[in-house]
């Protein structure tokens, strides 16, 4: 069986397919959720183990997804910078998470189902 970036998420890890072939993850919606709470895409970055280009690379990637800035950034310096969420950022990541959440919910007993049949061929 394949493996997950988060095993420790039971249940649907959710992907939204738009339309051009554009999609919405858990990896996606953890960074910028990441950039929200330490005001860094590095940092975001870091924490999810990727590079800074990389999380930049995503960052840019979205924004064209969804024709605007999600992601707005201050320079560094004396002042510290920092990145912030726009509010199509934060509307991604809260519409992104329902998505989720109802997926996850719609499929609950079929999962602890499929959880108990692995657990049932081990005895």
């Amino acid at each position: 069986m394949a493996s997950v970036r988060h095993p420790e998420r039971l249940g649907l890890h959710v992907r939204v397919v738009l339309r051009g072939g554009d999609v919405v993850g858990p990896g996606r919606a953890d960074l910028l959720e990441g950039i929200a709470r330490h005001g860094s895409i590095a940092a975001a970055g870091r924490e999810m183990g990727m590079s800074y280009r990389r999380a930049w690379t995503l960052v840019a990637d979205i924004a064209r997804c969804f024709g605007a800035p999600v992601v707005v950034t201050a320079p560094g310096g004396a002042q510290g910078g920092g990145a912030t969420l726009t509010d199509l950022g934060e509307q991604v990541v809260a519409l992104y998470r329902r998505i989720e959440a109802a997926a996850n919910a719609a499929t609950e007993r079929e999962v602890v189902a499929l959880e108990a049949l692995r657990h049932a061929g081990a005895e």
